[in-house]
């Protein structure tokens, strides 16, 4: 316990604890979990385009998105449709490094990376599109005129929302996946593929694989924040 303590912060556990709470705001807790949704999304798509092509993604007011693509063969739907939960669970881990190291401009490059190369290639409905817009705005304002307790308080928070909905989203897949095999989303894609492995397999290893990056970051003392 005292290992673990030393490579936690109570800064750490207080953004945790806010952004928990920010994402069980009805209405707005949906907006801010969209950043996930964005990399989880932007994984399928990125892997996709080895191999394949994209045809579009969708964001939607309730947080969840979808991405549309295609691919020529087994392994390239295979590696797309792994892509989303993994690319979020990394990108959450990524995000604590990043901060530890005080590059918090990377971060901030990075994120609105995504944003312009979604809202450039690929999102295009109305809600999305919106939501991109606004948090590219709030993103650059951040990187061209905040004052740099303000740029990492955000990143922070940011980073905290991406690693609380990363584990949220991939046990709420697991769940599904026991409860409505059929629905499990990239679960379920996964267990049509593979015929053999059910949906419930793939959720919890989407789960387990969430946990893995949580448990990594605290290893390296990524969790270890304003010590």
């Amino acid at each position: 316990m005292a290992i673990i303590r030393d490579r936690l912060s109570t800064k750490f556990f207080l953004f945790l604890l806010l952004a928990f709470l920010l994402i069980h705001v009805p209405l707005f807790g949906n907006y801010i979990r969209i950043i996930n949704t964005l990399i989880h999304e932007s994984g399928h798509a990125l892997i996709a385009l080895f191999g394949g092509k994209v045809e579009r993604i969708s964001l939607f007011m309730n947080s969840e998105g979808v991405t549309y693509s295609s691919q020529s063969t087994w392994i390239g739907s295979f590696v797309t449709s792994l892509a989303g939960y993994i690319f979020a669970s990394f990108m959450a881990f990524l995000s604590f490094l990043l901060i530890g190291k005080n590059k918090q401009i990377i971060l901030i490059d990075i994120l609105l990376g995504f944003i312009f190369l979604n809202l450039i290639f690929w999102v295009r409905n109305p809600y999305g599109i919106f939501w991109l817009c606004s948090f590219a705005v709030g993103f650059l304002f951040l990187l061209i005129k905040g004052s740099q307790n303000v740029r990492d308080y955000s990143l922070l928070l940011i980073a905290s929302i991406l690693l609380i909905d990363s584990v949220k989203s991939a046990f709420e897949i697991l769940y599904i996946s026991f409860l409505q095999p059929q629905g499990a989303g990239d679960a379920a894609n996964l267990a049509r593929l593979t015929v053999t492995i059910p949906a419930q397999v793939w959720g919890i290893f989407f789960f387990l694989q969430a946990i893995w990056f949580c448990s990594f970051g605290l290893k390296r003392g990524y969790y270890r924040v304003g010590k």
